[in-house]
């Protein structure tokens, strides 16, 4: 059996300081309201949270990124970012990559049963069944997963815990020309806390939920910074595990409840050395592991859009646990020639992944056999190199840099039954799939700062990939492929400076996602069927931005916003020949929209946030795999928005907030409302999810409470729709049950 053999869908200047301050508040309890508001007591507790809300407010001045590959504040950067912080996400109850960025407006993370198999799109670049990524992973300065057709990259994004990490950068947009392949959709980077050699420090933190109607889920996590030569040297140690309870039951002869819980472990261990105020070496290691014992997918039927069993209730005949295990180490040599700032970063990554698959209905209950499984083995090696040189800041900058990496993939699938009455193992076919891939890109850009207000940016990136693509079944060679293909990119961004406080900018860039080679198509004897493609080549889009980000109001409102219209062509798209399914280019597609976020900070108490999404992802020609021009592509709402409150107050002198999210999407289509298309349509319904948060600080403690799915809605996140054309109910992963759960952290 190919990979493309329908059994089922396979399967970051050193900081000397401490990033987070505590906040001093003050605000005293007293019986009588109006005694508390005349007493002195009261207003030195209102002169405190507002030096508190002062102190935020300065933040949004220096918040910076590197999404330019400089470090530079957000409000200066080009494009739309978004940073979120690892704190605040941890005390409203984030756990994994769809609460991460799941929720923001315009981000499509589409699970497909859990954390660590998800497929993130931006801006409604997506056509639903991906082989390659549209959105690119990054570990500070470390591309992560794989870059080619063959070992599930698409659907297996990095759902990193958050172990040690500082924040989430969200780059949106086409980051192709600096970030290179798969990142035509836009960009996620896990910033992580760099070592301090000024001071030790640490934290120590647990955390308790329940999921209504699940178990008990709970999480420990420490981090510990020594210093091992003042100002010299240190060492970062973190670690974290994570027990999921589970909420999803399961009828049939593998019948059991609480089937989806399981565990997430990681260990993170950071070395900083500067043996010279010029030169840094950064030594990093990180390990986690994520295992379920079944998926948090239920049946649903396709034409009523209800679950078929009944709620959070899926029928299994054997179990579908999985594993996926995640290494990367990574070394950053820095070294500031005054001129321009040297770069050299080398990495090594290992992904297992190991999934279970119920088949049973898929091979049409055969009396003969107790259930069918298909299990799926993935593996992916892969190592990078990068050579980079950055200029100086001054009226002409510029960037250039080598990019390096080589993957070595394998796929193994084992389609098996168990023998009616609890007979031996049956194996039914079996497949292999070793893959390589090998990319060399030189990359840079100039910008020219014209004076104070104006700055032009011009970039452009060279790649040429080789791969090659095996395929056994049953132990025997059935095909080997080659493949080369070249792609560039370019950038070009133009940015004025309206005054101190505001910027509008103008941005055109490029991204691409690699070509690769095709195994043979078969037909249903086996037979290899003449004239099919051999190989698929590269799709490509531009994207054209206008921009405004600003801080205004004395910096207590900060707004954003962005109009974008992105062509794409050459779409890679799965096309069904005989009984294989192979990669094919054709049509194109335009998506418009908008975006908008904003901040505001209504006194020393109050604070507002909210941001919205408008979206139109359509095909504009013919694409035979997929549909006609006109078809909306999948997995995108045409209208999402967040909304925000949080407010400031005190208990018993100690810092203390309370604040409540909503986020509304839209309905999505989940494939092409389309006869023959390759990916079968489900309408996914628009949703509305509250969640609640509260928080305190006793000195070094921090306590903090939330509720997520406040009203216990069954959000429909992501629909699968592969198997209903063999008529099959449809796989949906709903929001989780209203979760109530608190944390408890210790800083010292």
């Amino acid at each position: 059996m190919s990979r493309s053999t329908r059994f089922a869908p396979l399967g970051t200047p050193h900081e000397r300081t401490r990033c987070h301050k505590r906040r001093k508040l003050a605000a005293l309890i007293a019986p009588s309201l109006a005694a508390l508001c005349a007493s002195p007591l009261w207003a030195q507790a209102q002169a405190a949270v507002a030096a508190d809300t002062k102190a935020d407010v300065e933040k949004l001045d220096v918040v910076t990124v590197t999404a330019t590959r400089r470090r530079e504040p957000v409000r200066d950067v080009p494009l739309r970012v978004e940073t979120l912080g690892a704190e605040s996400m941890e005390r409203a109850g984030a756990a994994s990559l769809s609460d991460y960025v799941g929720g923001l407006p315009g981000v499509d993370v589409k699970t497909s049963g859990g954390p660590g198999r998800g497929a993130v799109t931006m801006r409604g670049v997506s056509v639903g069944e991906q082989q390659i990524a549209t959105v690119g992973m990054y570990v500070d300065e470390v591309a992560f997963g794989s870059s080619s057709a063959f070992v599930g990259g698409a659907n297996t994004a990095l759902d990193l815990s958050l172990l040690d990490l500082r924040h989430i950068e969200v780059l949106r947009g086409p980051q192709g020309t600096l970030y290179g392949a798969g990142a035509m959709g836009g960009l996620l980077k896990y910033v992580t806390h760099e070592p301090d050699s000024s001071q030790f420090s640490g934290k120590l933190g647990v955390g308790l939920r329940s999921a209504r109607g699940g178990a008990l889920g709970h999480t420990e996590h420490a981090v510990i910074n020594v210093p091992l030569s003042q100002d010299v040297a240190a060492l970062r140690v973190s670690a974290f595990n994570d027990h999921e309870g589970g909420y999803i039951k399961a009828v049939g002869k593998a019948a059991g409840d609480h089937i989806n819980d399981g565990d997430t472990r990681g260990a993170r261990v950071s070395v900083l050395i500067e043996p010279m105020s010029r030169m840094k070496l950064r030594l990093a290691h990180t390990q986690q592991e994520i295992q379920r014992n079944g998926l948090n997918v239920v049946e649903y039927d396709a034409a009523k859009g209800q679950p078929v069993y009944g709620d959070l209730t899926r029928h299994l005949d054997t179990g579908e646990a999985y594993k996926t295990k995640t290494r990367l180490s990574s070394a950053d040599f820095e070294y500031d020639f005054s001129w321009a700032r040297l770069n050299a970063i080398a990495s090594t990554q290992r992904l297992d992944s190991g999934t279970g698959q119920d088949a049973t209905a898929l091979l049409g209950h055969n009396p003969a056999f107790d259930f069918v499984a298909l299990d799926n083995a993935y593996g992916l090696r892969k190592q990078t190199q990068e050579l980079r040189l950055t200029s100086a800041r001054g009226t002409l900058e510029w960037l250039a840099g080598y990019y390096h990496t080589r993957e070595r993939g394998h796929v193994g699938q084992r389609l098996w039954a168990q023998l009616a009455g609890g007979g031996g193992d049956m194996t039914l076919t079996t497949t292999g799939q070793p893959s390589e891939y090998r990319e060399r890109a030189f990359y840079g850009d100039l910008t020219w700062n014209v004076d104070p207000t104006w700055s032009l940016t011009l970039g452009a990136r060279v790649a040429k990939n080789e791969q090659v693509y095996t395929v056994f079944i049953n132990e025997q060679l059935s095909s080997s492929a080659p493949s080369e293909d070249t792609a560039k990119t370019y950038l070009a961004t133009l940015r004025y400076a309206v005054d101190k406080q505001s910027n509008v900018y103008f941005r055109a860039a490029s991204g691409y996602r690699p070509g690769g080679p095709n195994s043979p198509a078969i037909d249903a004897d086996g037979q290899i069927i003449p004239g099919t493609p051999t190989t698929f080549s590269h799709d490509t889009l531009w994207s054209y931005e206008l921009g405004y980000k600003a801080d205004l109001l004395d910096k207590r409102l900060s707004l954003e916003a962005a109009l974008f219209n992105i062509e794409w062509k050459d779409l890679q798209q799965p096309k069904a020949v005989g009984a294989s399914t192979i990669v094919v280019n054709a049509g194109k597609a335009r998506v418009h929209g908008l975006e908008f976020a904003a901040r505001y900070k209504l006194d020393a108490r109050w604070n507002l946030d909210g941001s919205f999404a408008w979206t139109v992802p359509k095909l504009t020609e013919d694409a035979p795999a997929l549909g006609p021009a006109g078809a909306r592509l999948p997995n995108t709402a045409k209208l999402a928005y967040t909304l925000g409150l949080r407010y400031a107050y005190g208990i018993a002198s100690n810092p203390a907030y309370a604040g409540l999210s909503v986020r509304r999407v839209g309905q999505r289509n989940a494939g092409f409302d389309t006869a023959g298309s390759s990916v079968p349509n489900f309408s996914q319904p628009a949703y509305t999810l509250v969640d609640a948060q509260w928080g305190m600080e006793i000195g070094r403690w921090q306590l903090s409470a939330y509720i997520r799915n406040l009203t216990d809605k069954r959000a429909i996140l992501a629909a699968d729709t592969a198997l209903t054309a063999f008529g099959l109910p449809l796989n949906v992963t709903t929001a989780a049950p209203r979760t109530v759960g608190a944390n408890l952290t210790l800083n010292f």
